[in-house]
């Protein structure tokens, strides 16, 4: 989360927005947010509906989720996807931003 933070204006820049979904309750996701002065949008999943709608792996002996990126275009077609196999397999917001800008090219 810290990563996109960091970069926020810049996604922002690129008419992107940034929506990080999670297992937490909506009261969970809200303390963190506050805490965490996050900009872009926290969206609660606690019943895993968009988990098992874009295909997300949750793995039990690595506590829980595995890390997701997506790209979704404003019509709402899936232009790019990563699944990550562990906490430390998330693309670098360079990469995912390059991304954006072939896509918008």
């Amino acid at each position: 989360m810290a990563q996109l933070r960091q970069d926020y204006q810049k996604y922002k820049d690129l008419d992107t927005e940034i929506i990080a979904v999670g297992p937490e309750d909506a009261e969970s996701f809200e303390k963190y947010w506050k805490r965490n002065d996050l900009q872009f949008i926290g969206l609660p999943d606690p019943e895993h509906k968009l988990l098992k709608l874009y295909g997300q792996e949750v793995k039990l002996f690595k506590l829980g989720r595995m890390p997701a990126q997506m790209l979704i275009d404003k019509s709402g077609l899936l232009r790019y996807v990563h699944y990550g196999h562990s906490m430390s397999d998330i693309p670098k917001n360079k990469e995912i931003l390059s991304l954006i800008k072939e896509e918008l090219a």
